[in-house]
């Protein structure tokens, strides 16, 4: 099949990308304390030029859009910063000082963010801040742009249900999570034409300090109202959509409306490669269709947290009804076809966009791909069991490429074999066999550099830059072994930010639960506030190798083994290695039943293999 695209002659999005722009930082480049580089956007330079062999057209064009670098005005007194981080940093301008919406991943690149907005626009205090949503790249720079103590003063708005959200994906399973995000987001991978070139939704992430400081202000429901500085904002609240937690909002003196993430210039996800909660695709389209009619004639002008602005009107609404259909028109033909008894696989071969969505540049698959969308539904609805009961049962990876190895003749055959297939063209079989033969051999340093090669002829074919990221960053652990880039979630102030249920939930997920089958215990947090001593019980139980915990209101109806009342800092440092003595932690009854429960404690490792068993 011929690959059309829409006309490159076509330049709106190149003007509304550089419309509005007031100046750039440079260099481009943000360090940390220690000097190292955390963010540097000079480096997608070289997209200036020609796209190379070693690119998708379409990708290049989108990655050489999201290099754009500076702060640019949407309208009189809305600003963003774009090109510091993967997401945008948006300014709204109160009567005393900016609101800051979105305060990037890095605390580092926020204050840089901050202070180029400052160096056009003056020396305003920050009197607001907005979460969009609950994902790391909407909240992790916020110490950046709101020093400690300034939160006292400053009103933190975040839609209902985000500090929950904001920890399952980032705490619960962070670390899983972060080292799939190394290779989505092609973290290690050069900048250049054969490496990594963006990744569809931005030009890539940071690597420096995450913060979070929790909301003081839940929007709850949709036509909500909220001044702040002086500036009225109203909230349509849109959960479950591109994130579990998330809000629009419309700024109606400006007439400026914030899509949040629900609408960029790219078809998203409705589940990330790196890992998430599978996402609602209907009611992202029913949230969508809801916004074109709630918010109808009172925007002149769209933005979102990654990309450019839409300007007019009637530009608007064509794009978010274009947005719209995008995400109803992959669940609902995902759904025809699994009701007609096709698997998720072949769902993923047969489905294809409408030739109007299919030849608007928005809906392009840079960063989602209607292959995995469609897979995703599937997964929402099915799960990840196509009915077959071969497909029930199957050897884990090494074992199954041991086999298939045997099959082809042994390592020297499946490797002949595997090459065959590469000279006709069919590389994603030459993947797979290539793929059983690593799992069975590791050790075989031809199949590796073998799959390292199909793996980069797919990568600098693809259109979605997080496959082409995907397939590079594989082919270069295959080659050069795991590497340790990766963002740390570990900051303190992530932990500071969990309640106390949240720290007790991220203890349970470490429990080694087979050599904890036969032990038995109870454990009591009192946890005071800090002031008044008055302080919530929480009961934690280890029994048949689970850790489960539960609030308890008034006196225990059965005592516990041990009973420890302590500050919230004081619990934190007990998770980070402290003792009972060092920090002066109050107990009663037996204090060997801590130690116990934390011996079985495990601690995953952040560079798991991922390429290779």
């Amino acid at each position: 099949m011929t690959e059309t695209l829409p006309p490159f002659e076509d330049t709106t999005d190149f003007d509304n990308a550089d419309r509005g722009f007031v100046g750039s930082l440079v260099p481009g480049v943000v360090k940390d304390g220690d000097g190292r580089v955390i963010w540097d956007n000079d480096a997608y330079a070289f997209l200036e030029g020609d796209c190379p062999d070693t690119a998708h057209p379409s990708l290049w064009r989108q990655a050489r859009l999201c290099a754009r670098q500076g702060l640019y005005e949407v309208t009189e007194g809305v600003y963003q910063v774009r090109g510091l981080d993967l997401s945008n940093m948006t300014l709204v301008e109160g009567e005393r000082g900016v609101i800051v919406i979105d305060p990037l991943i890095s605390t580092e690149t926020a204050a840089a963010a901050l202070a180029l907005y400052k160096e056009h626009r003056g020396d305003r205090p920050v009197t607001g801040v907005i979460y969009t949503h609950s994902h790391g790249d909407h909240f992790g720079g916020v110490r950046g742009v709101l020093p400690h103590g300034a939160e006292k003063d400053v009103p933190i708005l975040a839609p209902a249900g985000f500090l929950e959200h904001a920890v399952s994906e980032n705490v619960y399973a962070g670390t899983a999570m972060t080292r799939r995000a190394a290779f989505m987001y092609g973290v290690g991978l050069p900048k250049a034409p054969d490496g990594q070139l963006g990744v569809g939704l931005g030009a890539g992430t940071s690597t420096g300090t995450i913060s979070l400081v929790p909301p003081t202000v839940d929007i709850s429901r949709t036509g909500q109202e909220e001044t702040v500085d002086g500036v009225r904002i109203v909230f349509q609240l849109t959960p479950g959509t591109e994130a579990p937690a998330e809000m629009n909002f419309l700024f109606p003196d400006h007439r400026a409306l914030c899509l949040a993430e629900n609408a960029t210039h790219t078809l998203h996800n409705v589940l990330t490669l790196r890992g998430a909660v599978v996402r609602d695709a209907r009611i992202w389209a029913h949230y969508l269709d809801e916004a074109i009619e709630y918010f109808h004639g009172r925007y002149d002008v769209a933005f979102a947290s990654h990309h450019w602005p839409t300007w007019g009107h009637d530009n608007v609404v064509e794009f978010l009804s274009g947005q719209r259909d995008l995400y109803a028109y992959l669940h609902d033909q995902t759904l025809r076809l699994l009701n007609e008894g096709y698997t998720a696989a072949e769902i993923a071969e047969r489905i294809e966009l409408p030739p109007a969505l299919a030849n608007s540049w928005h809906a392009r698959g840079y960063y989602g791909s209607v292959s995995h969308n469609s897979k995703a539904v599937y997964q929402r609805y099915l799960g990840w069991y196509d009915g077959n009961p071969a497909h029930l049962w199957e050897h884990p990876p090494a074992e199954l490429g041991a086999r298939y190895v045997e099959l082809a003749g042994g390592p020297a055959a499946a490797l002949a074999k595997a090459r065959v297939y590469v000279e006709d063209g069919d590389l994603r079989f030459a993947a797979t066999l290539l793929n059983h033969l690593v799992f069975a051999d590791p050790e075989n340093r031809e199949a590796k550099e073998a799959l390292a090669g199909v793996y980069e002829t797919l990568g600098f074919g693809a259109e979605n830059a997080t496959w082409r990221n995907f397939y590079l960053r594989g082919a270069q652990e295959l080659r050069e072994g795991v590497t340790g880039d990766m963002v740390d979630m570990t900051n303190p102030e992530m932990a500071m930010a969990l309640t106390v249920p949240m720290l007790i939930d991220s203890i349970a997920i470490t429990i080694d639960g087979p050599r904890a089958w036969d032990d038995e215990l109870v454990i009591d947090l009192v946890v005071t506030d800090g002031t008044t001593g008055a302080g919530a019980r929480h009961r934690l139980t280890l029994h048949h190798g689970a850790l489960t915990h539960r609030q308890i209101a008034g006196p225990p109806r059965t005592p516990a083994g041990l009973t420890l009342t302590l500050a919230k800092a004081q619990l934190l440092g007990l998770l980070a290695g402290g003792t009972v003595e060092e920090l002066g932690v109050a107990t009663e009854g037996d204090p060997a039943l801590l130690p116990r429960l934390f011996s079985y404690r495990t601690k995953p490792d952040p560079a798991f293999p991922i390429v290779t068993p």
